[in-house]
């Protein structure tokens, strides 16, 4: 039932990507590739937390990830609202460590001292995969995480490297309560 739920979504994030590597997308693929995310989201921190060069880190975290040079990249970061969207290798660093959009302030230097992936579903489909769950996020001087939903979907380059080309996370829904009178 779920991967019927999910046809049209693959052949959207198929149709993203200039090229699309011919070698199925295995699910061990997709964990490692998660764990890389979640360190190299740390590591940024620690770099900007220790006045190094976390602009670099961010821009090869980036470069080794996501698919922007290999074709279009659908990216929704959670924390923007102004410019919802970052179609862009610019937009998406800006993102990362502030600097070209105004809304942004560098959602990985906050920093972050742990991310962890939670539950999750992936579904592979021959040369593309998608997961979706929860991320938590560790802040720095802190216990208490910070959940976050995510969809993130996957290609391989022409190197049998993992690329992110879909990434949308959002926090969960907080339903207001109206006062009643």
């Amino acid at each position: 039932m779920k991967k019927l739920m999910y046809t049209a979504l693959f052949s959207a994030i198929a149709t993203t990507s200039a090229f699309a590597g011919s070698a199925k997308i295995t699910e061990a693929e997709v964990l490692a590739a998660q764990k890389e995310w979640a360190q190299g989201i740390v590591e940024i921190g620690e770099a900007f937390k220790a006045k190094g060069e976390y602009k670099e880190k961010a821009t090869q975290h980036i470069n080794d990830l996501y698919a922007y040079e290999q074709g279009e990249v659908l990216f929704k970061p959670t924390l923007a609202s102004a410019d919802q969207f970052r179609g862009t290798f610019d937009e998406a660093l800006s993102y990362f460590v502030g600097g070209k959009i105004e809304e942004d302030k560098g959602f990985a230097i906050k920093p972050w001292t742990e991310v962890r992936f939670g539950e999750q579903e992936i579904i592979t489909d021959s040369d593309s995969a998608i997961a979706m769950g929860n991320y938590f996020f560790t802040p720095d001087g802190s216990t208490e995480e910070v959940k976050v939903e995510y969809t993130f979907g996957y290609m391989k380059d022409d190197k049998g490297q993992l690329r992110i080309n879909l990434h949308h996370s959002s926090l969960p829904y907080v339903e207001k309560i109206e006062a009643s009178n």
